[in-house]
């Protein structure tokens, strides 16, 4: 049987995003074989990551995904040294809060530009260099695709436009050997849920309070860990997964199957 470290043998992998989802996924994928080329638009975040990956074939890039320009560029500096891309995650992401008075047009526009113009834009430009390779394409999405809080307009629509995008690019990448799926976490620790939870704490209640909070609401009774996450990524860019196209897979510890009442 073929071990761990050789799931992604001679593969090629880039990730977006530098930090908690991202980062344990490109690092889970490397520890498998890939070559991975991972992004984000934080130069200390960055930094940090390059020094996590330490020992391991994974490369640091400075890029923002919500610029076709930078996007562009950093598809062409990886393929200087690649001949082509296997798999790609879309895992960068930001969170912004309001209802439909309260959010802003800024506020819109810079989640819009992250988290559903930058997966579009990583794919388009990934695309050329995928096509008949036998890849796969993984958006993390959220839970707040299928339910929501209250206050979280602009995020929870990114994150709705991203399911039906992995659907579309499903079908018309199908025929070119290109499988693509989406991923919908429920609570994840991740400095995206810690910014939650701050933000989110009522006078008196720690950060780490409101993180026991957001574990309870689910039914195994704790927030999730990004390794979790990173393990779903690994399988749906497996040949294990080989079947497996057009699916959102929600890794959420019972959230959304369970009605709270």
């Amino acid at each position: 049987m073929t071990g761990v470290a050789q799931d992604f043998a001679g593969r090629v992998a880039l990730v977006t995003g530098t930090s908690g989802m991202g980062l344990a996924a490109a690092l889970r994928l490397a520890r498998g074989g890939a070559r991975v080329h991972l992004c984000g638009v934080d130069a200390a975040s960055n930094a940090a990551a390059a020094e996590a990956a330490r020992g391991l074939p994974v490369a640091v890039h400075l890029c923002d995904i919500a610029q076709d320009d930078q996007v562009a560029g950093w598809v062409d500096d990886v393929m200087v040294d690649e001949t082509g891309i296997d798999i790609l995650v879309n895992a960068a992401g930001i969170q912004t809060y309001g209802d439909l008075e309260t959010t802003t047009i800024a506020d819109w526009d810079r989640v819009m530009g992250v988290n559903l113009r930058g997966a579009f834009l990583t794919s388009h430009f990934c695309w050329p260099h995928m096509k008949g390779r036998r890849g796969a394409i993984i958006h993390i999405s959220s839970v707040q695709g299928h339910a929501n809080q209250f206050g979280v307009l602009g995020y929870a629509t990114t994150k709705g436009a991203v399911h039906a995008m992995t659907r579309a690019m499903a079908v018309d990448c199908a025929k070119h050997g290109i499988r693509v799926n989406s991923i919908s976490p429920g609570s994840v620790r991740t400095p995206l849920l810690e910014y939650g939870a701050a933000q989110l704490a009522k006078p008196g209640e720690t950060m780490e309070d409101m993180i026991a909070t957001f574990g309870a609401a689910h039914p195994v009774g704790r927030v999730g860990t990004v390794e979790e996450v990173a393990e779903m990524v690994a399988y749906l860019c497996s040949d294990a997964a080989a079947f497996v196209t057009g699916a959102d897979f929600r890794i959420d510890g019972g959230l959304t199957a369970w009605l709270g009442v």
